[in-house]
């Protein structure tokens, strides 16, 4: 039995003998041939450990790359986050600064629901009865108008804003002081329709259009729009005006409802059909 277990291990055996003596020798002589003998090992066995240091670097640059990738994304969402934090405080201390510099009676309402994807569009404002809010109330921002309480709830408020085809509103060019009807005519978000101002007016791009007074909804002097686009239609004696929104329905977040309503009897009086 040892004598089969010798003959199958004796080769290892006298691997390792040569090896430890091996070592022993060059570990113990340091004369010419030996130093020519580790040099010319060392010089045989540089380009494969060249290679594979090259190999490490190329694995260690792979995962600080990643490692970058990783940073740089986070460092674009906080980028963004802050951003965006930036932006609502503008628009807060805004929306603090107009309230400041009016005389209207106004409750802040944030923006908690918006369906604008057809043409009767609807905000939905975090504000209702408990509030003092009331159908028919104007709708606005530090920007200008953005429509009117058509509904409301115990704590909140449906409104219809000047992006939806139903929503009409007296509104004048301020510059001329002339009278038109400002509308949206449901082709085209963001844009609004003037109507009803004779062409022999100087009607130009950039003028400042205002609601008139003369609505049951809103104050005289509300910004409604600057004028985009003007030109006389063939055949007609008004003309057609197009007006960017001083607020953008697409946009607003934080808006203010007048609570000094229009007297409802002259509301009521103005919408009694006439036989």
């Amino acid at each position: 039995m040892l004598g089969h277990l010798w003959a199958r291990a004796r080769d290892f055996v006298l691997l390792a003998v040569l090896l430890i003596v091996s070592l022993i020798v060059l570990l113990s002589q340091n004369g010419p041939l030996f130093r020519s003998a580790r040099a010319l090992s060392l010089q045989a066995t540089a380009p494969v450990e060249g290679t594979f240091s090259w190999t490490q670097r190329y694995t260690r640059a792979i995962e600080e790359n990643e490692e970058l990738r990783e940073d740089n994304i986070d460092l674009a969402a906080e980028v963004a986050r802050l951003r965006e934090a930036r932006s609502e405080n503008e628009r807060l201390r805004a929306l603090i600064a107009f309230r400041d510099s009016v005389d209207y009676t106004m409750v802040p309402a944030r923006v908690v629901g918006k369906d604008i994807t057809k043409q009767e569009n609807l905000l939905t404002l975090s504000v209702g009865q408990r509030d003092s809010v009331k159908v028919g109330m104007a709708v606005i921002d530090e920007r200008g108008i953005v429509g009117k309480v058509v509904l409301t709830s115990e704590r909140y408020s449906l409104v219809m804003p000047h992006q939806n085809t139903n929503f009409r509103v007296p509104a004048k060019i301020d510059l001329l002081k002339r009278d038109g009807v400002v509308r949206w005519d449901g082709a085209t978000n963001d844009r609004l329709l003037m109507e009803y101002v004779v062409k022999t007016e100087p009607v130009a791009p950039g003028q400042l259009v205002v609601t008139s007074g003369f609505s049951g909804t809103f104050p005289a002097g509300v910004p409604v729009g600057e004028v985009d686009s003007v030109y006389a239609a063939k055949g007609q004696n008004d003309l057609v005006i197009y007006l960017k929104p001083s607020s953008s329905v697409s946009t607003v977040d934080y808006v203010y409802v007048l609570l000094d309503q229009i007297s409802l009897e002259r509301t009521e009086l103005e919408s009694t059909p006439i036989q």
